[in-house]
């Protein structure tokens, strides 16, 4: 259990919150990914108060994938500094949690 975590980024449209779960899970650095419906977020960025619409992902992964999956997030994220935050998972249905992990292992190349 220790290993699963869920990470939470925002993204600026649903285009974009698509794009990347499919990317996450095509790439088995996630092995799912919850796209919410948008949001409103307010916040102080460059000195500035700011509210945008954003979209929300919840991202069920594993420490172990972690890197790969923050790397495939920074890389196709359009914010200059995006949200991404790793919750580690401390309890769960035992079984779901070791889906979680069989489908975050790397493909062999």
């Amino acid at each position: 259990m220790d290993d699963v975590l869920l990470v939470i980024t925002n993204l600026p449209d649903t285009q974009a919150a698509g794009q990347l779960a499919r990317r996450l899970i095509e790439e088995r650095a996630a092995a799912c990914v919850n796209q919410l419906a948008p949001c409103t977020s307010t916040y102080r960025w460059q000195g500035n108060i700011e509210t945008a619409t954003e979209v929300p992902l919840l991202i069920k992964t594993t420490r172990a994938a972690y890197p790969r999956l923050e790397q495939l997030i920074r890389a196709a994220h359009p914010y200059e500094l995006p949200e991404i935050i790793a919750v580690p998972v401390t309890a769960g249905l035992p079984a779901y949690l070791d889906w979680v992990s069989r489908e975050t292992i790397a493909p062999k190349e």
